[in-house]
């Protein structure tokens, strides 16, 4: 293989990689069942203008509920609580409050690498085709990046400068 074929052949596999992967925070799983389990992967793929990250914020959508975040060696995970907009049951209990930010500091991402934070939650049960945005800060030595705009109806996030990562509910199975 010539150094022009290898060359053109990265080219247009770099032109194959969703444009989303390689400049914004993003969730891996876009689509998940109403009312069900829902793994919330946060890709991290760079820092702010080559600044290493040391804050990742994401704010839980309203309705989504029982929140647990994964802990990560080398960063300080926090979670911020506050009241439902609408209590749920579970086992037999009315829960009102709950975790409605969770919050890894303390580490260095550095620009050059990649990282995920991830979260466990449960999902409002809502008809298929409904959005669920969550909202991320990151925050680096230098800068920030404000993963927090939603788009108005008939804008997609790609008119965005810095789109909220988004789940879409689906139908139950």
């Amino acid at each position: 293989m010539t150094g022009t074929t290898r060359a053109a052949l990265a080219a247009a596999l770099l032109l194959a990689l969703p444009a989303t992967a390689l400049a914004h925070v993003t969730l891996e799983t876009k689509q998940a069942p109403s009312g069900s389990y829902y793994k919330a992967v946060a890709r991290v793929g760079h820092g702010c203008d080559g600044s290493p990250t040391t804050t990742i914020r994401i704010r839980v959508p309203d309705g989504v509920v029982a929140v647990k975040p994964m802990p990560k060696p080398g960063w300080t995970l926090t979670t911020v609580e506050g009241t439902y907009a609408t209590p749920y049951e579970s086992h037999g209990k009315t829960i009102t409050k709950g975790v409605t930010e969770v919050v890894w500091s303390g580490g260095s991402l550095s620009d050059a690498w990649y990282d995920e934070f991830i979260l466990q939650a449960k999902l409002p049960e809502k008809p298929a085709g409904t959005v669920l945005p969550f909202p991320i800060v990151q925050e680096c030595e230098k800068g920030v990046h404000r993963w927090i705009e939603i788009p108005e109806p008939g804008k997609s996030a790609n008119d965005l400068k810095e789109p909220a990562p988004s789940v879409t509910l689906t139908a139950k199975p």
